[in-house]
């Protein structure tokens, strides 16, 4: 009988419970919207923080670049010797440690044995500046002069010579600067390799500790036309090319790769690392993990992925500020005036059925069986209702993606010396360049999960039940008595 003369009931009103199907499906669409391109958010990011700083594990440690000392102002210098030989290539490598002090390589397996640690294994991060070009030699050549000129001493006053002068001679010089990453071959799983796939030749093999070979990322490769099984040198050193890596997504910061023992022979950093990449044994307990370390290892500094997601500026950043603050309370905003609305009408659509409601209850409906009558017909129209926000939800989500709206995010420092640039710092120039490298476009996503499509689900149960209740209420109310009057 219930079922029966719902049915009956919904199909009668039909015009009225598509109104307040709507008005719950444009609410709940937006919510899941919403929360997809939040979670789109939070994926980017996660790129980016990858990306940007190569953190695919838990927390770095490092340790923040000391002020030079004395008349030593850590800048660039090279030297070259301008010999005769006109045309004759020179070049010369300048190899410095990169980001924040050197910390000894004994420091890997303190970190590791902290308690909360998985695994930590250290990282060298080198720049290397290459200056090569040729000089050219002048040539000293005397001017003749006229009648009436004053020669040289003794000499008469025509067909003198003139002060020689130097003509042509210059230097054209190319600059070139590119990052290396020194990398624990026996744990390539952490560290910087670890976020990078290899899509030519071969990674390192434990037995290459001390080998001269090189992994090349994907956009320094293509740049310099460099491909896997030739030679390149630096500081005068050949290395072969084994691998090829790209990144899983954005841009790598790092240039090339070579075994640890390799990039510190080139540095001058026998033993010593820049970073090193923690693993926790827990997700959870990253922050006890970062007080633990910062307390028993003093002069360290240790980044998560929550600090550096702090430092994410750009098109990204404000997107995501949004989509947190003004998206979240535009969707609350949205879903209580869609259940007000819904509860609205269905109070107005039983105030406008006291004649079918005081006849059932003249007939012997208990106020109990009318009430359960409204709120069936109100949690009809919110499932419905739920049914079509999920749908315009799920497309919207779509389209964004399917869009894929190019956002830029730019890491900035968080003070612990782990930036970019060598010594010294660097001018205008040196930072802008840093920037650049510290900046990577992301396409934005909107994924629906199974949970967000619970959420709209359960939002739909509770739209049905508000209004069913004031509905019910008010249906709840009505007396045998008002049916005659409306008759008469």
């Amino acid at each position: 009988m219930f079922g029966i003369y719902l049915k009956r009931e919904l199909s009668r009103r039909k015009k009225a419970a598509l109104v307040i199907a709507l008005g719950l499906a444009l609410g709940i669409a937006l919510v899941i919207t919403v929360n997809s391109v939040s979670a789109g958010m939070q994926q980017a990011q996660d790129k980016v923080l990858k990306s940007l700083y190569g953190l695919g594990t838990d927390m770095t440690v490092t340790k923040a670049r000391a002020a030079p000392t004395g008349n030593s102002s850590g800048r660039p210098k090279f030297d070259f010797d301008a010999k005769a030989d006109s045309g004759k290539s020179q070049s010369s490598d300048r190899v410095t440690t990169q980001g924040g002090q050197s910390l000894k390589s004994s420091l890997v397996t303190r970190v590791a044995a902290q308690k909360g640690v998985a695994s930590a294994v250290g990282a060298l991060s080198l720049n290397v500046t290459k200056v090569d070009g040729s000089f050219t030699q002048g040539k000293a050549k005397s001017s003749t002069s006229g009648s009436g000129q004053q020669g040289g001493p003794g000499g008469g006053r025509n067909g003198g010579t003139g002060t020689p002068q130097v003509q042509g001679g210059g230097a054209s010089f190319d600059v070139n600067s590119y990052s290396v990453a020194g990398v624990d071959v026996t744990r390539q799983d952490l560290g910087p390799l670890a976020i990078s796939k290899i899509t030519t030749g071969t990674t390192f093999t434990s037995a290459q500790s001390d080998a001269k070979v090189a992994v090349l990322a994907t956009a320094y490769a293509k740049e310099n036309k460099y491909t896997v099984g030739k030679t390149f040198k630096i500081s005068g050193t050949p290395y072969k090319i084994i691998g090829i890596a790209a990144p899983d997504s954005g841009e790598s910061t790092t240039d090339v790769y070579l075994p640890l023992k390799q990039a510190q022979t080139l540095g001058d950093a026998k033993n010593k690392v820049t970073t090193i990449y923690v693993k926790a044994t827990d997700s959870k307990q990253i922050d006890t993990v970062k007080a633990a370390v910062q307390k028993n290892i003093s002069g360290t500094t240790v980044t998560t992925s929550a600090d550096l997601a702090d430092t994410v500026s750009g098109s990204l950043s404000t997107a995501s500020n949004l989509a947190t603050s003004v998206g979240t309370w535009l969707s609350i905003a949205v879903l209580v005036a869609a259940f007000l609305v819904a509860a609205l009408l269905t109070s107005s659509a039983v105030s406008r059925r006291v004649r079918e409601f005081g006849t059932l209850k003249a007939l012997g409906w208990p106020s109990r069986r009318v009430t359960r009558q409204v709120v069936g017909e109100s949690m009809v129209n919110g499932l419905l209702g739920g049914a079509l926000g999920i749908a315009l939800g799920v497309g919207a989500a779509a389209v964004v993606t399917a869009i894929s709206p190019k956002l830029t995010a730019q890491l900035g420092s968080t003070g612990g010396g782990g930036g970019t640039g060598g010594p010294g710092g660097g001018g205008p120039g040196r930072q802008a360049a840093s920037a650049a490298r510290n900046t990577v476009d992301i396409a934005l996503s909107a994924p629906v999960s199974v949970t967000t499509i619970a959420l709209a689900a359960g939002l739909a149960i509770a739209g049905g039940l508000i209004a069913g209740a004031m509905g019910g209420w008010r249906a709840s109310r009505m007396r045998p008595a008002d049916a005659l009057r409306s008759v008469a």
